[in-house]
């Protein structure tokens, strides 16, 4: 019996050598947007990191583009509202999202966000995919179904990246990716193919770096 949304193989190693060389060369911070004329030209492929505060974002997008301090993890919770836009060569941009699902952020500050989110989801056309960072520790919470059910209306192809899986014993990740194969199951925008990963041990790594670049 085929499972629904499988963890996605390992690269090959043409794929996982393209995806290398992706990383290795420039990566750079273009720019922070507040507000949609502030986008850079749509002239790339792009792809996005969502997540919520504290689901291992920055250090996911640092093991990625193999630089330490590359995306910076806010310090104080649902204060980072910017999109941020970054270079990979010249044929990517990474972009990461605001973390999600913090009840302390201003609701001023959390609907202005939100207006942001949509109105990029919806009108980027580049973007040609988001990817959802899932703490392996909690499975999908409902912070998490609401950007899901938003991916869904923008018709943005999402695919699902557990993170901290060093942190979680073999049988209870198991659990988890159950819990969350079932909840993706009413999500028409889901990806089917779920990675796993870990930033602290590099596992996942190469195979999120040759999806992306694979999109070129």
């Amino acid at each position: 019996m085929t499972i629904p949304f499988p963890v996605a193989p390992e690269p090959d190693d043409l794929a996982r050598e393209r995806g290398r060389l992706l990383f290795a060369g420039p990566v750079e911070f273009l720019k922070g947007v507040v507000a949609m004329d502030g986008l850079p030209p749509a002239d790339r492929v792009e792809v996005c990191f969502a997540g919520r505060s504290n689901v291992g974002k920055s250090s996911l997008i640092n093991a990625l583009t193999g630089r330490k301090s590359l995306a910076r993890a806010s310090n104080t919770p649902g204060r980072t509202q910017e999109i941020n836009y970054f270079t990979a060569g010249d044929s990517h941009y990474i972009v990461d999202l605001p973390g999600y699902g913090y009840a302390e952020a201003p609701p001023a500050v959390v609907a202005r966000w939100q207006a942001l989110l949509r109105a990029y989801l919806a009108g980027r056309q580049t973007l040609r995919r988001a990817f959802v960072l899932i703490d392996m520790r909690h499975g999908i919470k409902k912070a998490d179904e609401e950007i899901l059910s938003l991916l869904d209306k923008s018709a943005v192809t999402f695919q699902i990246v557990m993170t901290k899986a060093d942190k979680v014993k073999a049988a209870d990740q198991a659990r988890i990716l159950e819990q969350v194969r079932v909840a993706l199951q009413k999500h028409p925008a889901a990806y089917p193919e779920i990675v796993v990963t870990s930033s602290e041990k590099g596992i996942g790594i190469p195979t999120l770096r040759a999806i992306i670049a694979g999109m070129a």
